[in-house]
């Protein structure tokens, strides 16, 4: 079992930066495979960023491609997505997520953490 809870997100203008956070409870941690997702009002939840369990392996999406960067510190149990020049499309609920995977995956996650707004003004 994992528990998540993301950190990190606020109103910024476009061409800002920020750099989310997830927190994991849980001894297993370093055997997870972890993902971002997010979801505009109106739209489904879709994929940003994965890693695998060791972070030797990452996974972008298009839309963030170049801009957005995934890492995590096992040692602190932490994955983090570093988000620079955000757009106002990026506008959206981000969520960080948990497979047992260990591979990188864009889909089939097991765990989620509750969300964190992230506003990006024009």
């Amino acid at each position: 079992q994992v528990q998540l809870v993301e950190s990190g997100g606020g109103l910024v203008q476009a061409g800002d930066s920020l750099r989310l956070s997830c927190a994991a409870s849980g001894r297993t941690f370093s055997s997870y495979a972890l993902g971002w997702f997010r979801q505009a009002p109106g739209k489904e939840r879709e994929f940003v960023a994965g890693i695998s369990w060791s972070g030797g392996s990452t996974s972008h999406a298009d839309s963030g491609k170049g801009r957005f960067t995934i890492s995590r510190d096992n040692a602190k149990n932490t994955v983090y997505l570093q988000m620079n020049s955000l757009k106002p499309e990026d506008t959206a609920v981000y969520y960080c997520a948990a497979s047992a995977s260990r591979v990188v995956i864009r889909s089939g996650y097991h765990y989620w953490g509750p969300g964190t707004q992230v506003t990006v003004s024009s």
